[in-house]
């Protein structure tokens, strides 16, 4: 329905009152973008709130040495995390995949978003966040502005904005241009969701490189303007009865010398940063994804996502229970993969408590850190070599466990691989069957096996499970029924190989019925 005259579904055109522009939305002439006034919009009606902030391209190491005072105390007084994304097959680390990501809170395989082309996408299915909000709450005042037109031209974060600004890409003017309008809206209107792009981090990284000092400039210009958004909110009249989340992200990488879409760590940098009520102050999650973002923003709204929707991410404050996450305080560093640094830490053979590996029939010799099953991160394992689809294991989360026979077999061995990793014994007593849920990355290859067993009151382990095609990366449920007189249950994932590919597993979980 209309309001003070404007259609509550409104483009703010930036390049002066023409009716072409303002169908395309697209600003073009800077001299024109200062006459441009904040669109209205309808008032709000929630006293939860939630500013969103992506600053594209921003690569989250780069920000220690920069001087970032506002990012610094969001991190200071909000939670964290910081992650790796996907890489090819599944989608090029480009902003096209990454914002989808963001804003659906679904990875690729799903929102089907693999390049900037955006061929392929699916938003009907998974809708960006502002969209689904529309959708459930849509007395929500909800606002957008972006100065990369592709997000609002393919349909990623705009729907669903009853007001939006869209810009071409000249992130110097325009970056400015939106912080502007952006704080005129946060002081002197009651809007409940905003979402807010900046793109000059991503324009100096492809320009100047990530390592160099104009892309630490670009950084603090950003900051400033993040600064600037979050002065505008504390200084709302109604400010002390509002309970404001603010949250940062970004959609990927850069290379030191500058440019991303391919798979090294550099280009596979992201990070969501939160702070809002219930977000603990300090915190560094280490089971965080970009997926989070969306699922973050209806936690804080008060809102519980349908299962019907589909989501990958959870709220950032959720903190992961799998045993595996345990172990993250013990994981040493390399002892024969060279290829990976010295400092990073990521990998153990001991397992969590009540866990256990079976090694009996394990082959003599090969690479140290993946002999039998091994407890790892998503770095340390990606980096022990790229390209191999190790970069798709985006639904395991912090620590997981990997049977690798491919890297085992990088240095002189005998035998084969086989080992077993066993979970704790889970009670059943009473229940007809009993579910195993978890997440799984498998490559086939050769003659290698991959089984689940069962073993009932300790007996003999039954095969539950055979995989013998791929399974990159998708949740996996087996279902079993429980023998009567049956009192507990444990499974186990034998893995067999020789210089063949690896599997991993995460997410663990064990429910009857």
């Amino acid at each position: 329905m209309p309001i003070n005259g404007i259609s509550r579904r409104t483009v703010l055109a930036a390049a002066g009152a023409t009716a072409a522009v303002a169908a395309t939305g697209l600003a073009t002439a800077p001299a024109a973008q200062a006459a441009v006034t904040a669109p209205t919009l309808p008032n709000g009606t929630s006293k939860d709130k939630v500013l969103v902030v992506g600053m594209d391209g921003l690569r989250h190491d780069r920000i220690d040495a920069a001087k970032a005072p506002a990012l610094k105390s969001l991190m200071a007084n909000g939670t964290y995390g910081r992650s790796l994304l996907y890489a090819d097959p599944m989608a090029a680390t480009s902003s096209g995949p990454g914002w989808s990501t963001i804003s659906t809170g679904v990875w690729p395989d799903k929102h089907g978003v693999k390049d900037n082309t955006f061929t392929g996408k699916n938003y009907g299915q998974y809708p960006g966040f502002l969209a689904r909000l529309h959708q459930v709450r849509p007395a929500l005042s909800l606002f957008a502005a972006v100065d990369w037109p592709e997000l609002d031209t393919h349909g990623t974060v705009t729907p669903g904005a009853d007001a939006k600004l869209v810009y071409n890409n000249d992130y110097v003017v325009n970056d400015k241009l939106i912080t502007d309008i952006t704080e005129d809206v946060l002081r002197n209107q009651n809007p409940d969701v905003l979402f807010v792009y900046f793109g000059e981090t991503d324009e100096i990284g492809h320009n100047h490189g990530a390592a160099s000092p104009k892309y630490l400039d670009a950084i603090d210009v950003q900051d400033g303007y993040l600064g600037r958004l979050l002065a505008a909110i504390q200084a709302r009249p109604a400010y002390a009865t509002e309970r404001w989340t603010v949250i940062v992200a970004t959609d990927h990488g850069h290379t030191d010398a500058g440019g991303h879409g391919g798979s090294t760590i550099e280009e596979r940098r992201t990070f969501v940063l939160a702070q809002g009520p219930g977000i603990a102050a300090g915190a560094r999650p280490i089971d965080t994804r970009l997926v989070d973002v969306a699922a973050t923003v209806f936690q804080q709204l008060g809102i519980a996502p349908d299962p019907a929707w589909g989501l990958d991410g959870k709220p950032i404050q959720q903190r992961s229970t799998d045993p595996f996450d345990s172990l993250y305080g013990t994981l040493t560093g390399r002892v024969d993969e060279t290829g990976i640094p010295a400092g990073i830490l990521g990998f153990t053979h001991t397992a969590p408590s009540g866990w256990s590996v079976v090694n009996n029939a394990m082959g003599t010799g090969g690479m140290t850190e993946w002999r039998g099953w091994s407890f790892a991160t998503d770095e340390f394992w990606s980096r022990a070599q790229r390209d191999q689809s190790r970069e798709l294991n985006v639904r395991a989360r912090g620590v997981f466990a990997v049977a690798d026979s491919d890297e085992w077999a990088d240095k002189s061995f005998s035998g084969t691989y086989d080992s077993t990793l066993v979970t704790p014994a889970y009670t059943v007593s009473g229940a007809s069957a009993v579910t195993l849920d978890f997440t799984t990355l498998y490559r086939q290859e050769g003659s290698q096996t991959a089984q689940i067993l069962a073993s009932f009151n300790g007996g003999t382990p039954t095969v539950v499970r055979s995989y013998t095609a791929d399974v990159l990366s998708k949740p996996q449920s087996v279902t079993v029924a429980v023998p009567a007189g049956a009192s507990s249950v444990s499974f186990r994932f034998r893995y067999t190989g020789s210089n063949n590919w690896y599997w991993t597993i995460d997410g663990v979980k064990i429910s009857t019925s």
